[in-house]
């Protein structure tokens, strides 16, 4: 089986201790945090509430992405709302190598992104490289807002999926069962020829059937 290229291990630190009485310390997950990331694809899976996506944001900022979502070197990593995480100070992460490039979908962010992408259009001082340039061909062409959730989830998916660390907050949300499956094709194709590791909170079975 092959091994989780970056995150290996997330762990409470032991100079850091919570406070049990006030969140995030009052997740009852917590008092003995230790996850140890053995594939390059985990999901995590809890009923809502039980704190996936406070340990996704956590993962984000210990991996140096965004905590409201976007990625590293993503045009709007700077212009979205909330970039801090109450676990992460509590928390420390292992990693193998650390990844060069990385991602975090979260529904949240992609409404934000694609009223981004139509003020950019409109702007005539907005480059790429130092390049004026149209950001929508990167995306199909046209607006993410005259798509469905689904095909705009998709469309920012397949533009900056690349190897790297990918974290996905419950992007079945967005998705329908077709789109799901198309998602996991999308997966396994990196997976099958570059370095790349998912960690995904979910509800979804049909996710959890991924192999």
């Amino acid at each position: 089986m092959a091994q989780a290229p970056f995150l290996t291990r997330l762990a409470l630190r032991d100079d850091a201790p919570l406070d049990a009485t006030r969140f995030p310390g009052n997740l009852p997950f917590l008092r003995d945090l230790r996850i140890d990331f053995e594939s390059p694809v985990t999901f995590l899976v809890g009923e809502n509430g039980s704190g996936k996506s406070t340990v996704l944001e956590a993962i984000a900022a210990l991996s140096n992405l965004p905590v409201h979502g976007g990625g590293r070197n993503e045009l709007a990593s700077s212009h979205a709302p909330g970039t801090h995480s109450d676990l992460a100070p509590y928390l420390r992460a292992a990693f193998r190598e650390r990844p060069k490039d990385g991602y975090f979908f979260r529904a949240e962010f992609q409404a934000h992104f694609a009223s981004l992408l139509d003020q950019r259009r409109v702007d005539p001082d907005f480059t790429l490289h130092g390049v004026p340039a149209d950001p929508y061909p990167r995306y199909g062409g046209r607006s993410l807002h005259t798509r469905s959730h689904g095909e705009a989830f998709l469309a920012m998916f397949e533009t900056w999926l690349s190897p790297g660390l990918v974290l996905m907050d419950e992007p079945e949300a967005a998705l329908s069962p077709q789109r799901q499956l198309a998602l996991l094709g999308h997966m396994a194709r990196l997976l099958r020829k570059d370095a790349a590791q998912f960690i995904i909170a979910t509800h979804s079975p049909i996710f959890l059937t991924f192999p």
